[in-house]
């Protein structure tokens, strides 16, 4: 099971668009509000999560994924849980996913070192051990990152690349989606 954290502040975009990718390809994810079942996001947007933190199992998680904005990075950073969960993920070579600020939770917890990746403009100070890339999205083992709302389908897609290697761009390519 994969699981997208969302935290009140959250970016719409990151979340939705990447969700819709990985949905595409049949990859089970769900969504977790990390202060309850309905999450606002930083542009107003009300969310009903999948499940509430509670209901998160380390036994069944293939990976995590963290979308953006403010405040919704900084909640993150400050859930136990989610850090946990990161960290979990990390150690065991599953997936972790960062887009926009999110990457700075990694950074912040050490995941990046020696990996590449990319992040919104302005926090690359906070991917501490990082090899900074300019790609809209890029895939560096079990690491995942996102620059920013833009390149949300296209972080998706690389999400599904780490579980079926291009897939995510023949899901890009059935949605229309101009991959470059």
């Amino acid at each position: 099971m994969l699981y997208m954290f969302l935290s009140e502040g959250f970016e719409e975009t990151e979340a939705i668009g990447a969700l819709d990718v990985i949905r595409r390809a049949g990859i089970e994810v769900k969504t977790v509000g990390v202060s309850g079942k309905e999450v606002c996001g930083s542009h107003g947007v009300k969310v009903a999560a999948d499940i509430e933190m509670s209901a998160v199992s380390f036994e069944d998680m293939q990976g995590v994924i963290l979308p953006g904005g403010m405040p919704g990075t900084t909640n993150l950073q400050n859930d136990e849980t989610v850090k946990k969960a990161v960290l979990h993920c990390a150690e065991s070579k599953l997936l972790v996913a960062a887009i926009c600020a999110a990457p700075m939770v990694l950074g912040e917890l050490g995941v990046l070192k020696g990996k590449k990746a990319v992040c919104y403009p302005g926090f690359e100070q906070y991917l501490e051990g990082a090899m900074l890339c300019s790609d809209g999205a890029v895939k560096d083992g079990n690491i995942v990152t996102g620059k920013g709302a833009g390149a949300s389908m296209l972080f998706g897609a690389k999400i599904v690349d780490f579980f079926m290697p291009g897939k995510g761009t023949e899901i890009l390519g059935q949605m229309q989606h101009f991959i470059g």
